[in-house]
């Protein structure tokens, strides 16, 4: 297993030399760990639940808001919002692992971290492939690899089989919604479109050049999607999606294809993607089939 381990982690980009650590984050900074981290801080929701599933939840000393799952990691103290960070809360629980994420946190988060004399790792992640490398990245930082090994390999079985169910279906045009006001969704290299393009879809906006850009209905009208999957603030389909039936003659209006995942599932960086990639790839197929 060890040996299966190593391999594995020269493929991730982590070198592991006896208990010493060196992984390289989204920065292109190489981080090095005498020993694995005992004291965590999660400086993001979604990295609080890959190092839960990479086996490492019982070393996290703190988290952000929204760090509401799994549910026992409501019960962690906060420091903070992922936008805003309480350094003197940080420092004051003496962690020997800062875990951040790159475009939530921004650069200044872990400069001023590691100013402060703190060790930290930044991760970005952009396909649904990266999530599994996290995952397995935080079990080399933790000292957790076996657990984290199994439980990316296992994720990544049900991610390729999903993959070749749809790998040959017809292309579908999709507006990917996440909010309405202001009216707002996701270019090609959000993780969003990796789900998408994973069920067979085409994000309809995915030459954006930012990230997360606000847009106007015209453009929307003018791409003329083929389906609207709306996101939104919680578990239940936000009303605004109705808000699309003012136009008719849009294809996805008129072929009735506004459709809903909860955000959870689809947005957070998590292994739960999966979970909305299975509800999404559905909506596509009623797409392609009516």
């Amino acid at each position: 297993m060890r040996i299966v381990f190593l391999w594995l982690a020269l493929l991730a980009g982590v070198n592991v030399y006896a208990d010493k650590i060196e992984v390289v984050d989204a920065r292109g900074k190489t981080l090095r760990l005498e020993q694995p981290a005992e004291r965590i801080v999660a400086l993001a929701p979604h990295i609080v639940e890959n190092v839960y599933s990479a086996g490492a939840g019982g070393k996290l000393v703190a988290a952000v808001s929204y760090s509401d799952y799994p549910p026992e990691a409501q019960q962690l103290p906060q420091v903070g919002s992922y936008k805003t960070v309480n350094y003197e809360a940080v420092l004051a629980l003496k962690p020997d692992l800062v875990l951040g994420w790159a475009s939530g946190n921004g650069p200044d988060v872990a400069q001023q971290l590691e100013r402060l004399g703190l060790k930290v790792y930044v991760d970005e992640l952009r396909t649904m492939e990266d999530i599994a490398v996290a995952v397995r990245t935080i079990g080399t930082l933790a000292g957790t690899s076996e657990v984290a090994e199994h439980t990316a390999q296992q994720w990544l079985h049900r991610y390729n089989t999903l993959k070749a169910r749809y790998q040959q279906a017809e292309p579908v045009s999709v507006f990917y919604q996440v909010w309405n006001d202001p009216l707002q969704t996701l270019n090609g290299e959000h993780l969003v479109s990796d789900v998408i393009r994973l069920c067979g879809g085409r994000n309809a906006f995915a030459d954006a050049i930012s990230l997360a850009p606000k847009i106007n209905i015209e453009s929307v009208l003018a791409r003329n999607p083929e389906a609207i999957v709306a996101s939104g603030m919680g578990e239940q389909r936000p009303e605004w999606l109705d808000e699309w039936k003012q136009y008719p003659a849009l294809t996805a209006v008129e072929n009735q294809h506004l459709y809903f995942v909860p955000p959870d599932i689809i947005q957070r960086h998590t292994l739960r993607i999966l979970d909305g990639a299975d509800l999404l790839c559905e909506q596509l197929a009623r797409v392609r089939t009516d």
